[in-house]
């Protein structure tokens, strides 16, 4: 499971229950973001993650697993799909990037980040309960804009703002973001193996329903898509349970599918 930017793990953390059933779990924290470790010479590049994900599944002797990842993370794990397609059985993409279309404030951010001082900028606007809820901050995650008061917060926000280095690592997963390599993917969706299915927020500004409906049709034999009403951005903080239920429904069939007979 594969968080996107920028949260962590606990991002899956009313996903999980809801799944761990039937399903053995791995939430991971990519380098620069939650509790990583990184240094000067992270491979902070996608294609980077997506290896680091491979040594991970090595590690832990996955002889085969699926992929559940939001936004950016659903990036990486496109790559992860297509640099282990032996291993990559099943692909859920959430709310993600989408070949040729650049969101809202995310490539200017990528420029600003780059500036001498710009974490203490960021940890200064993340203070701000204006600029969250705001367009250019966090507006366009909920449907329901409460969910960027409290336990949303606490978790994602204000360590960024109390922890220069957890700012300065998120600086660096963005700028690690290549648009070239994003757009690419019209082409390469084809020969991702694994069947892949979309859930997506219906009201998402920043990667809108329609394209991704229309970058469905990339996939090899077209992917399935799920679409979540009344959620925008981060549909599996905001409706676990029928997330949980299209991921769930589509990992079983293809289960199914595989059995003998």
């Amino acid at each position: 499971m594969i968080p996107g930017f920028p949260l962590h793990g606990l991002t899956y953390r009313r996903l999980v229950p809801l799944l761990a059933d039937e399903f053995t779990c791995y939430c991971v924290d990519l380098p620069g973001t939650g509790e990583s470790r990184w240094t000067a010479s992270t491979d902070f590049s996608f294609p980077g993650h997506a290896r680091l994900l491979m040594r991970m599944a090595d590690t832990y002797g996955l002889e085969e697993f699926a992929i559940v990842a939001h936004d950016s993370g659903a990036s990486v794990a496109r790559h992860l799909a297509l640099l282990d397609r032996n291993r990559c059985r099943a692909l859920i993409i959430i709310n993600t990037e989408i070949p040729y279309h650049r969101p809202p404030w995310i490539p200017l951010y990528q420029k600003l980040l780059g500036l001498p001082g710009s974490g203490y900028a960021l940890r200064l606007l993340l203070r701000s309960r204006w600029y969250v809820r705001s367009g250019a901050g966090f507006g366009g995650c909920f449907f329901d804009r409460d969910y960027l008061d409290g336990e949303f917060t606490e978790l994602f926000l204000r360590p960024l703002v109390r922890d220069h280095r957890k700012a300065l690592g998120y600086a660096r997963f963005l700028r690690g973001f290549d648009w070239a390599e994003n757009d690419a993917f019209a082409t390469r969706h084809a020969d991702i193996s694994a069947r892949t299915l979309l859930v997506w927020g219906r009201d998402d500004p920043t990667f809108p329903e329609p394209l991704g409906r229309e970058m469905a049709g990339q996939f090899r034999g077209g992917a399935a898509f799920v679409s979540i009403p009344e959620t925008r951005l981060l549909p599996h903080e905001e409706k676990p349970e029928e997330v949980a239920r299209a991921v769930r429904n589509f990992l079983l069939a293809g289960r199914t599918a595989l059995s003998p007979g």
